[in-house]
């Protein structure tokens, strides 16, 4: 995974995104592939920015994890069990697991993200025809690979 101080220029952020259409090839279309890339890319940058700010309030308290966690600490809530790392964990039914993460965050997050990942109904995660579970762990350990936060996302350089 990237270190929080990288920088991510555009070029390597592009590469990014394209493998991770590679890796969806075959089972969706071209045309399909945005229905899947950006909720994924929207549901990574929240729990990217969450741990960001998970990390700002533990270095602020001098550690205090419960401090660190309060819904106050963070602009957007994820409830237990919706965050990326817990389905990146996940090893069977990880499109049903995806999907309620992306769920759970709408639903804790109303008034903001009312609507976000449902928009992109079209996206049939849960479909195992065309996502074995082994190939959506290749696409969120792809995923993993780069860091979203503001803090790096601010910086993106320019080739």
């Amino acid at each position: 995974m990237s270190n929080s101080t990288d920088q991510i220029s555009s070029q390597e952020l592009y590469n990014w995104l394209f493998e991770a259409c590679n890796i969806m090839r075959g089972p969706i279309n071209q045309d399909e592939y945005k229905s899947y890339i950006t909720p994924l890319l929207f549901y990574k940058r929240i729990s990217d920015n969450w741990d960001e700010e998970y990390d700002k309030a533990l270095k602020e308290s001098d550690g205090d994890k419960e401090y660190a966690a309060f819904p106050e600490m963070h602009i957007i809530q994820i409830p237990n069990g919706c965050h990326w790392l817990d389905v990146r964990n996940k090893t069977e039914n990880v499109g049903e697991a995806l999907v309620n993460a992306m769920n759970g965050i709408e639903r804790a997050n109303q008034k903001t993200l009312g609507g976000l990942f449902s928009s992109f109904d079209d996206a049939n995660w849960t479909d195992k025809n065309r996502f074995t579970d082994e190939r959506l762990k290749d696409l969120i350990e792809h995923m993993s690979e780069k860091r979203l936060r503001n803090s790096i996302m601010a910086r993106l350089s320019r080739p």
